[in-house]
């Protein structure tokens, strides 16, 4: 597993374009892989029911409200089998900062390479191209790191 995570991010600097997807926002809003572009972008694959999931929420918020005004922006994406009304409940009882999806027919966590587990995050660069894959909850302090890098990028 990890080496498949590593692999996204092997070969000579290569990045590869995020999959083109609609997320289809709690607020019935939409927004697409495109309309990120210009920011560093975390889209992170999560569930309610994920324990590790929940668990790495906290340090989610905080790394969003640490880099938003630098050009950083999250996107939760919570699985298709997820129920809807516990995904809203867990956005407004935590008040997540950021934009929230629900993949109700699968489809998001398909054209991002078939994401099974959770909690899955992908690290996005201001082209839109995957820079990073975590499978589990991330190293936040390598994260950030890694986020001040790809703001820095012109």
């Amino acid at each position: 597993m990890l080496g498949a995570a590593l692999a996204l991010v092997s070969g000579c600097g290569a990045r590869d374009a995020a999959p083109q997807s609609e997320f289809v926002l709690l607020d019935g809003s939409k927004t697409d892989t495109a309309a990120l572009k210009g920011k560093v972008v975390l889209v992170n694959f999560w569930a309610t029911t994920c324990v590790s999931c929940v668990k790495e929420m906290p340090e989610l918020v905080h790394t969003f409200d640490k880099y938003k005004d630098r050009g950083f922006d999250t996107v939760a994406v919570a699985m298709s089998y997820d129920p809807p009304a516990w995904v809203v409940n867990f956005a407004q009882s935590r008040q997540l900062p950021f934009k929230v999806a629900i993949d109700n027919t699968g489809e998001v966590a398909t054209a991002w390479g078939d994401v099974q587990l959770t909690p899955t995050t992908y690290l996005l660069d201001k082209k839109g191209q995957v820079v990073k894959r975590f499978v589990g909850a991330p190293d936040f302090d390598a994260l950030h790191q890694l986020i001040e890098s790809l703001l820095a990028e012109t």
